[in-house]
């Protein structure tokens, strides 16, 4: 991940919100984990359209796109893991 901007934690904690709002209102963890999943990957969608000139330049970067999207998911991922391994009872005790 590239340098983090200051607001980065406070947006993300927002988003985060949102999703244990949906939770608490009787939404599955699961569907709640969908649609969140899907939403960012239509934001993300938008977000290379709007780096291309076209569809053809969009359709010629669309696998270097996919291939760093999945990789900045795959590392935030696995540092998200690896955070609640080593803090598992503190953040699951409720």
């Amino acid at each position: 991940m590239s340098e983090i901007d200051p607001e980065f934690f406070k947006r993300a904690d927002e988003h985060i919100g949102l999703a244990n709002e949906q939770i608490k209102n009787g939404i599955g963890q699961g569907k709640v984990s969908a649609s969140f999943l899907y939403s960012v990957s239509r934001f993300n969608a938008w977000v290379a359209a709007c780096a291309a000139k076209d569809e053809k330049d969009l359709l010629e970067d669309k696998e270097e796109i996919l291939k760093y999207f999945v990789e900045e998911y795959r590392k935030m991922l696995t540092e998200n893991i690896d955070d609640y391994i080593n803090n598992f009872n503190k953040y699951m005790k409720e």
